[in-house]
């Protein structure tokens, strides 16, 4: 074996260390999101009360006992109510325009024998109970008279209502709740279609398919419209998550990837593409935006490529630097928290500007007298730290702070651009829905079919930010397409929809015989 010389070993020694606080990283990593809480908040850093993976796994007789406080036991006693002071309608915890309601008449005793005339009604009390149907469907059973005229001895009889699906026997109304069912509740098919033979309706499970891809198909034209609204706006944020979509081989799927965008006018779509190549931002976007147009992401390549190409302001989300940090709580605690700190005060200055409603320049000239002087104090720190660290082996939070340096001038962007969110938190909670399905559907067998998911998706969130119920809307826009110019499809979009149909949207014949 060749002898070492002393810098050889100093490197190896070096080499070994880095290898074992990355690992320990990597393990602590994993402690914490199997075992602890999923929180980012500062003082999650506080709780030295943590179990370790050895401590949770280890024999009973090893942990210790769990501490125990006596609780002291008493009898209440329930006090005598007046029947006629009880109400029960001062809090509703309904809305009687949208919940079906069943009137039970209860009629006193007293008012009943041969005592009866003693008694007089002089108001009423009423008690509401939430109640079930094993399932909620209904038949709608039209009776359509034929007639003979006399004269003529002709026969005529009046047509059955037209549907929305060209001979179809589903009403619009089991449509729109086939599809809230299935992508706002995460509802598979299968199940819906198990749920319909225990209310004894019986149809085939492909024909759930099928009506379902029709109605899509007739939501497209919509989508289509969102999504231009949105690549018109002049800033945007975009992100990517995966799906299984299509099959890859017997027992695999093949990895696909909604690359959701998010307009500025509350509007998110979710596009769908085979893989995640860079390629997919220009389809996406286009290749022409506006020389203003600023991109907000979470910092993956692919988006730093598009912007320059096509010279738009590359922004960049404060979150996502966070998170680094915060990652490497266990390498510099003091480090971490001091970080998480100069960043807190960031969002509390984003809080204050909320609660005053501040926009356009009073935003902007805010955010540069109050951000501004913490952000250039977070990026001194940052590369003090740095240059104190010099050449020796980075650890996590080392890597952290270079991660927050290397992005500073997308991390600045919202300091003078007021319509600039600080991060894409507004854009991950609309993508939430993704991530949420896919562990009931597991993934999508056809990738027509995670396009599908993409178009509905696309409406159902928007209508949730725009505070629109998702029923309401499917039921009006899935009539109204078919005659609406498609010069004007964009006004069915939820956020225009709102403005133009909410007030009085179509319903259905069910609707009509609630009511």
């Amino acid at each position: 074996m060749a002898s070492w010389s002393a810098p050889q070993f100093i490197e190896l020694i070096q080499s070994l260390t880095a290898t074992i606080e990355s690992l320990q990283h990597r393990i602590e990593w994993f402690e914490r999101n199997l075992f602890g809480t999923k929180s980012e908040r500062l003082r999650v850093l506080e709780n030295a009360q943590q179990l370790s993976l050895g401590e949770v796994l280890a024999p009973p007789e090893a942990q210790a006992p769990a501490k125990e406080r006596p609780v002291a036991g008493y009898t209440r006693r329930s006090t005598a109510r007046d029947a006629a002071a009880e109400d029960t309608e001062s809090v509703p915890f309904f809305d009687e325009g949208r919940v079906p309601v069943e009137t039970i008449e209860l009629k006193p005793p007293e008012l009943e024998g041969a005592e009866a005339g003693e008694f007089e009604v002089i108001g009423q009390k009423i008690t509401c109970r939430l109640a079930q149907r094993p399932g909620s469907y209904v038949i709608l059973k039209y009776v359509r008279p034929v007639v003979k005229r006399r004269a003529t001895q002709s026969i005529h009889c009046q047509p059955a209502p037209a549907g929305v699906i060209e001979g179809s026997r589903a009403d619009v109304s089991f449509l729109a709740g086939l599809l809230v069912d299935k992508f706002a509740w995460h509802l598979p098919l299968y199940r819906q279609h198990q749920r319909l033979e225990d209310a004894g309706i019986t149809v085939s499970r492909p024909w759930l398919t099928q009506i379902s891809q029709r109605s899509v198909g007739l939501l497209e034209p919509i989508y289509d419209a969102q999504f231009a609204s949105i690549r018109a706006s002049r800033v945007k944020a975009m992100d990517e998550t995966p799906v299984k979509a299509g099959r890859k081989e017997r027992g695999k799927m093949r990895i696909a990837y909604f690359w959701p965008v998010y307009g500025g006018h509350n509007e998110v779509c979710f596009p769908y593409f085979p893989s995640r190549e860079a390629a997919n931002v220009y389809t996406a976007l286009g290749e022409h935006p506006g020389s203003d147009n600023v991109l907000l992401t979470d910092g993956y390549a692919a988006y730093a490529s598009y912007a320059k190409k096509v010279g738009i302001t590359h922004a960049l989300c404060w979150t996502h630097a966070r998170r680094e940090i915060f990652e490497a709580e266990s390498a510099d605690p003091e480090g971490v928290r001091e970080g998480l700190r100069r960043i807190g005060v960031l969002y509390d200055i984003e809080d204050h500007i909320r609660e005053h409603n501040l926009t356009g320049e009073a935003k902007r000239l805010h955010r540069l007298t109050h951000s501004k002087p913490h952000v250039d104090a977070f990026f001194d720190w940052v590369d003090r730290i740095l240059e104190a660290h010099g050449l020796r082996p980075k650890n996590p939070f080392i890597n952290a702070l270079h991660y927050a340096r290397e992005r500073r001038a997308g991390l600045e962007v919202f300091l003078t651009d007021p319509d600039v969110s600080p991060d894409t938190n507004h854009l991950e909670r609309a993508l939430r829905v993704i991530p949420m399905g896919r562990k009931n559907w597991n993934f999508c067998w056809t990738e027509l079919g995670a396009k599908h998911v993409g178009i509905v998706q696309s409406l159902i969130v928007t209508c949730r930010l725009h505070g629109i119920d998702v029923y309401t809307y499917l039921v009006d826009v899935l009539q109204r397409v078919a005659e609406h110019p498609a010069s004007r499809v964009a006004e069915l979009t939820p956020r225009l929809w709102k403005r133009h149909f909410a007030a009085d949207p179509l319903r259905s014949a069910l609707h009509t015989r609630v009511a």
